[in-house]
């Protein structure tokens, strides 16, 4: 028993041993409240046998190796220990079984549901099975024989342990001498395949030297067939599609010839030659009342397409002809179609869409195909409600919005979403500040979004290669408080469209223009100059001010989405996220008012009397994760930006600047605590305003383990800070400095807790502060951490990074 200050004790009988809980109340250090939860777990597994469910004459598979002798090539023990048919129970942190003992914590009673709830938590023990070790071995000793080690012996070495009822397993490899690819020839009849295979030299990716690795050869064949049909070449197969292998008496060297046959696939219609090259003949949409009623249908014929209608023609041909890369006597292209899948999946009133190519006879060699398009329509209108709870820094409120969508405005598949929104907050952290002392704030916005790129002067070939969707949204915020009324408009219009490169997804954003005009038209009469007499940064985000903005924005990533079946660690090692933004403020207005000579006030241009922001400013983030297995991954971020203002600015608006600290950030930090530089913050309330930058440097490292059903845990350290461009006098030590920045670097560390639900996460963050760089205060807390001046807690949902 665990003995404090103040403790509780309850005893849990267990049917073999006794175990010990202790509730400690002890006002510790958090090193000690750390040592105390660490026992504490240590008595909970310590009284949990983790064979209790082991029958008898069994045995726990308790470990499994792989010990690999030979060529380095053949793969890592944790690439290779995917083919075996039997592994011990997960380890958390290398070393504790937490599933399994989860679920030996349940009785043997599966009628009480307190056993039957531990069970479906946990993980039931793995049970030694010599027949599965053998399948393993097998598995094994085939995997090394498809990357090219012939000869490769794999044996088992088991250690058993009747008395503990466990079961040691190690499996040794020799790989012995692979072989490896010496020559490489083609064998093509077909002159025109022969002349794509030997024009594109990226579809062939082997070389003397590599591997004879059959996995290889295999993607080599779907890497080919897939170009061809790209080539109108619809019938091709892999399958079509050889490699001869020729070796020597004792040799390892490996002589392939490539063989391609034009040979015939059989078709529920008629016989399809692989060598023949398809022409599209026509392309018919069919609506699904069309389909479902054909008495009732009625074809319209648009540009070489034809769309059957039912009663409801809810969307015009026009607006199906620009989302169609399959053209009619075109030849068949396979990329053309999943572009077509791409685009017509962007018209948000269709619901279903399905492409089918139906063989239509041959005109000589020149085989026909009907491309047949089924789609069905989606709800035009929608309607949705949403009510949330909010806590701002101890201000407890709430919020409703309302939503409302039209999928089809005009039958192009226009969608307009209009959006309210209402928030109330207690600024005394209490109810009674709802009628006393509260902030309210009336929100709306207006967008349409267009299902193509929309520019007036643009040739219509031009909008559909595109590919993109267009947004003009329109935003109104109005927010009230004791001291002041805020007014925040806007108006934007902005470009989207997504592409692929070779295994990554991108997306693009440019705003052509962002316009925000934020007005006080009521205050207190001396509200401003009350708060805000010295501190610049301050009097401009509560005075009037204007922005008019450009930017990009560009987002890559190889993350694959997972599903409930396929988690994202099992599909892929390793992921990497790419994202960079860039925007400018300001410089058309500056042109006008210089090139029109328009009078300065106070030595800054303005329009409409409020003077207009100018500046530039851009980002960059990335994220590298390498899932080491199935359930363990490291994850790394580095992220930086910078923001200069220039011209009518002489400081950054505040809501463009930088800000560290938080559930994304150094999270020993809450939101907006941290920085800039050495800058030393006393009142989180009062130096909210300055705690804000130009410059901002991120870096992270988290390590993530699934532990059972939803929960994962995370250890993580974070570090970076904020810097601004000049020194202002209201933010002292914040000014960037490159002989001093680094020692700026403010650390954090800390561990986590998620809860993943397959389409959205909930993550705990507890952070702990490791170095602090501001002034007077403890610069190395991490040797003499204090609960609450050193600590800080974060709720959030998604993944920092």
């Amino acid at each position: 028993m665990i003995k404090g200050d103040n403790h509780i004790g309850r005893s849990l009988l267990n049917s073999r041993k006794n175990a010990y809980l202790c509730i400690v109340k002890r006002q510790v250090g958090f090193s000690g409240a750390l040592r105390a939860a660490l026992a504490v777990v240590a008595l909970v597994m310590w009284g949990c046998s983790s064979t209790k469910h082991v029958p008898a004459d069994e045995m726990l598979l308790d470990k499994v190796s792989i010990d690999i002798d030979g060529d380095s090539r053949a793969g890592t023990q944790e690439e290779l220990i995917n083919f075996l048919r039997q592994t011990p129970n997960h380890k958390v942190l290398g070393f504790a079984k937490l599933q399994l003992a989860t679920y030996s914590l349940s009785g043997s009673d599966t009628t009480k549901w307190y056993n039957r709830w531990l069970r479906s938590l946990g993980q039931p023990p793995v049970i030694y099975d010599e027949e599965l070790t053998e399948a393993s071995r097998r598995q094994l000793r085939q995997a090394l024989i498809n990357r090219g080690y012939m000869d490769a012996v794999v044996t088992v070495d088991t250690a058993l342990h009747p008395e503990r009822k466990r079961a040691e397993v190690a499996y040794v490899i020799n790989t012995g001498e692979p072989h490896t690819i010496g020559s490489l020839d083609l064998n093509i009849a077909d002159s025109a395949i022969r002349e794509i295979v030997e024009t594109d030299t990226m579809l062939i990716d082997l070389a003397a030297g590599d591997l004879f690795d059959r996995n290889k050869l295999d993607n080599v064949r779907a890497t080919i067939t897939e170009r061809l049909r790209e080539h109108g070449y619809y019938a091709y197969s892999k399958e079509l599609i050889t490699f001869t292998a020729d070796t020597v008496r004792g040799s390892k060297v490996v002589d392939l010839t490539l063989n391609m046959s034009g040979g015939v696939e059989r078709d529920s219609l008629q016989t399809m030659r692989g060598n023949r090259v398809y022409m599209v003949r026509s392309v018919t949409f069919v609506t699904e009342e069309a389909a479902a009623d054909p008495a009732m249908a009625d074809t319209v014929d648009y540009r070489g397409l034809q769309v059957v209608y039912g009663r409801d023609r809810y969307i015009r041909p026009s607006s199906l002809y620009d989302m169609c890369f399959i053209e009619p006597g075109r030849p068949y292209n396979a990329r053309m179609v999943d572009r077509t899948y791409a685009s017509l999946s962007r018209l948000s009133i269709l619901r279903f869409i399905n492409i089918e190519m139906r063989p239509a006879g041959s005109v000589g060699d020149i085989g026909l195909l009907d491309c047949v398009i089924s789609i069905s329509r989606n709800r035009k209108q929608s309607v949705s409600l949403e009510l949330e709870g909010t806590n701002s820094e101890g201000d407890l409120g709430f919020g409703i919005g309302a939503t409302y969508q039209h999928r089809d405005l005009t039958h192009r598949s226009e969608l307009l979403t209009v959006k309210f929104r209402t928030a109330y907050e207690s600024l005394s952290g209490n109810l009674d500040g709802f009628i006393n002392k509260r902030y309210s704030e009336y929100a709306g916005e207006a967008a349409i979004t267009f299902p193509k790129f929309v520019l007036p002067g643009a040739s219509r070939a031009f909008k559909k290669r595109m590919q993109a969707t267009t947004e003009l949204a329109l935003s109104f915020n109005y927010q009230e408080r004791p001291e002041y009324t805020r007014i925040i408009a806007g108006v934007a219009w902005r470009w989207k469209w997504n592409d692929r490169r070779r295994d990554y997804n991108r997306r693009h954003t440019f705003d052509l223009f962002d316009i925000n005009y934020v007005r006080l038209p009521r205050s207190t009469i001396d509200f401003i100059d009350q708060i805000a007499p010295d501190n610049p940064l301050l009097r401009y985000s509560y005075e009037d001010h204007f922005i008019m903005r450009l930017g990009y924005t560009f987002y890559r990533t190889n993350r694959r989405i997972p599903t409930p079946e396929v988690n994202a660690f099992v599909m892929q090692p390793h992921i990497s996220t790419l994202r960079a933004s860039a925007e400018t403020a300001g410089n058309l207005l500056y042109a006008l008012s210089s090139a029109f000579g328009t009078r300065r006030d106070d030595g800054a241009y303005k329009v409409f009397g409020i003077q207009y922001a100018q500046y530039i400013k851009g980002e960059v983030d990335y994220t590298y994760t390498r899932n080491l297995n199935s359930r363990n991954a490291l994850a790394f971020h580095v992220g930086a930006g910078i923001a200069y203002p220039y011209g009518n600015s002489s400081m950054v608006p505040f809501e463009k600047r930088f800000y560290a600290g938080g559930a994304n950030g150094v999270r020993g930090w809450g939101v907006r605590t941290l920085g800039p530089g050495c800058y030393d913050a006393r009142n989180s309330v009062s130096d909210f305003i300055n705690q804000c930058g130009d410059i901002r440097l991120d870096l992270s490292v988290e390590y993530r383990a699934r532990l059972f059903w939803v929960f994962e845990g995370a250890l993580f350290i974070d570090a970076g800070n904020i810097w601004t461009i000049h020194d202002y006098p209201n933010q002292p030590g914040g000014m960037f400095r490159f002989n001093s920045f680094y020692k700026q670097i403010a650390a954090s560390y800390g561990i986590g807790l998620r809860m993943d639900f397959t389409y959205f996460l909930l993550r705990f963050d507890l952070g702990m502060k490791a170095h602090n760089p501001a002034m007077n205060q403890e610069p190395w807390p991490l040797i003499h951490p204090r609960w609450g001046r050193d600590s800080n807690f974060h709720f959030s949902v998604g993944y920092p990074f």
